[in-house]
């Protein structure tokens, strides 16, 4: 039986408008990136037609001869990239993956220690609207007052205190070197098990920029789109003896059939990140979070902790105006085609739904081919953008101006 002719015209035009959209604007979401064509091509393959329940070896369908290579090469491939002893590569999101750890690791009521949703820490890192904060007793650690950095002693002091069985970290909005090694010394203090959760820095580490968690935790997790530049999805690597029941906490526990099409874009990913070419990339991506700061900081930006060590920077917007809230900033940039996110800054005096902050990321202009000059002039239109949120005509001169900057470096040139 042959597939409908059909032609989508609507589908088409806003697949066509999403290109227009990602190749003339700024994509400065720090979780954001422009994924390979090898990459997307693997996405969109014949893969994404197998079912394939279970492990290479242990399926519960057939025909999956060639799946089974394709998985075990993306697993080979990730252990080889971050030295790891196993690997699970079938998680949907970085969520799912950390959910899965917990599963395996944890007991419902257990408590966990973890960097609090309010000072850079992620909805998964026990957040009470959260399944892990339903389910599990998350402690939260925060940030210091005066320095905005994590503070190792008083970690020390709430693991003390509270025996966590599991200690959580990693963030999502957290502009600093985070080491692995002092979080281990905690965990061997109390007997507790330690998860690094490297959603986002995933790709800087693979690239040579921040240190490497897998020697130091029992647990790693990360999202293979953000800093690596691979397919939405996630993995997780954990030493020998926790396999079992990492992989039984992914499939059958938290997952059925795993999206094969993504696995084989994760296999790509990863061999694309053991390159050269990527290690680039990756010094660039800091590199450019470093001029962008400074380029903000000149124009009246308070950056939170003073500045960035990675790709993301959380910019209190107060000193440059009192009135301005991260909700109308993201609202107006987005009609000036400078694409970031509202976030709460610590200790926001604003709801996360409106919040103080904005966070800007690099990943994606990096990808482009944006360097140091260019973070200087985003620096300049962003402030800009501000200073001028109530004029319709200075928008929209902004927006050329952003358009004419990015129209030469646009990532999908082929596909307008």
């Amino acid at each position: 039986m042959p597939w409908p002719i059909l032609n989508d015209s609507e589908t088409e035009r806003l697949t066509r408008a999403e290109v227009e959209r990602q190749n003339t604007a700024l994509q400065l979401i720090a979780s954001e990136n422009f994924a390979s064509p090898a990459v997307m091509a693997a996405t969109g393959s014949v893969f994404t037609n197998k079912y394939s329940e279970g492990y290479p070896g242990r399926r519960y369908y057939g025909g999956n001869q060639i799946v089974d290579q394709v998985e075990d090469l993306a697993r080979q491939r990730v252990c080889a990239l971050f030295g790891a002893d196993h690997a699970n590569v079938q998680p949907h999101s970085g969520a799912n993956a950390n959910m899965a750890v917990y599963q395996a690791l944890l007991d419902p009521g257990d408590t966990v220690l973890g960097l609090s949703l309010d000072h850079g820490g992620h909805l998964t890192h026990g957040s009470p609207v959260n399944a892990s904060g339903m389910m599990y007793n998350f402690i939260g650690y925060r940030v210091g007052d005066s320095d905005e950095r994590l503070q190792m002693d008083e970690i020390a002091d709430l693991a003390a205190e509270h025996r966590p069985k599991l200690i959580v970290a990693g963030a999502t909005a957290y502009p600093r070197i985070i080491e692995p090694e002092p979080f281990r010394k905690i965990a061997d203090e109390v007997g507790a098990l330690l998860l690094f959760d490297a959603a986002h820095i995933a790709g800087l580490i693979a690239g040579g920029l921040h240190p490497n968690p897998v020697p130091y935790s029992d647990v790693v997790t990360f999202t293979t789109h953000k800093t690596m530049r691979g397919p939405r999805g996630g993995c997780i690597l954990c030493t020998d003896d926790l396999a079992a029941a990492i992989d039984k906490a992914v499939f059958p526990g938290q997952q059925g059939g795993p999206q094969e099409h993504a696995i084989a874009a994760k296999a790509v990913a990863f061999a694309e990140a053991a390159t050269d070419e990527f290690r680039t990339y990756a010094a660039q991506v800091v590199s450019n979070a470093a001029a962008l700061a400074e380029s903000l900081a000149a124009e009246g930006f308070r950056l939170v902790s003073g500045g960035t060590d990675n790709h993301l920077l959380l910019v209190d917007l107060r000193p440059f105006d009192e009135d301005l809230s991260g909700k109308e900033a993201q609202t107006v940039l987005d009609e000036a085609g400078i694409t970031l996110n509202r976030n709460s800054i610590p200790d926001d005096p604003r709801s996360p739904f409106v919040t103080s902050g904005i966070r800007i990321g690099t990943p994606a202009v990096t990808t482009q081919g944006m360097k140091e000059p260019e973070m200087a002039e985003i620096g300049r239109l962003i402030a800009a953008t501000l200073r001028n949120r109530t004029d319709e005509a200075a928008i929209k001169g902004i927006r050329n101006e952003v358009r004419q900057l990015c129209t030469p470096l646009a990532p999908y040139p082929d596909l307008v």
